[in-house]
């Protein structure tokens, strides 16, 4: 279903991006997805427990360099430094499937930013984790440098076909 990606040489060595968790051919960190599942797990959570609410309305959105310089990762200037060298594409691709994941993100937050039922919020909470766990693994798949024919075309089309659901 998935091929590996082109292989592209990284302007950094591969070495050093493999040491620092990043992936040698795309330049990228999944590190930065743990952003993203956080605010999933925190959903997750609200279905059952509502008291998380507040916790998952305290998330806030990062872009990819925000997450890693508030990082503490020992190798966050090394991830910064990688995802700017990135192939354009992929950059793009990335950014395209986290700028959506946020948007959902900050869309549920406002909806339960409003005085809703428990079993609305909670339903809120099971869609919003089902629109965003098929991005997460997206997003992932861009990480670590696995397309397909339809992600090559555009994140866009991934996005279409969750909502069309």
């Amino acid at each position: 279903m998935h091929a590996p990606a082109k292989t592209r040489t990284h302007p950094i060595d591969g070495a050093r991006l493999t040491q620092a968790n990043i992936n040698p051919v795309t330049g990228l960190a999944t590190d930065y997805l743990n952003h993203f599942n956080e605010a999933v797990m925190l959903l997750e959570l609200m279905a059952d427990c509502p008291d998380c609410r507040d916790d998952f309305l305290a998330w806030q959105p990062m872009t990819y360099r925000e997450h890693f310089a508030a990082s503490h990762l020992k190798d966050r200037a090394v991830a910064v430094e990688a995802y700017e060298l990135a192939a354009p594409n992929t950059r793009r691709c990335l950014d395209t499937l986290t700028d959506t994941m946020t948007a959902v993100l900050q869309m549920a937050q406002g909806t339960l930013r409003a005085d809703l039922k428990p079993e609305d919020a909670a339903r809120l909470a099971v869609d919003s984790v089902a629109w965003l766990k098929p991005l997460v693994a997206q997003a992932g798949a861009v990480i670590n440098g696995e397309t397909s024919a339809d992600r090559e075309q555009t994140p866009q089309l991934a996005v279409d076909h969750l909502f069309k659901r």
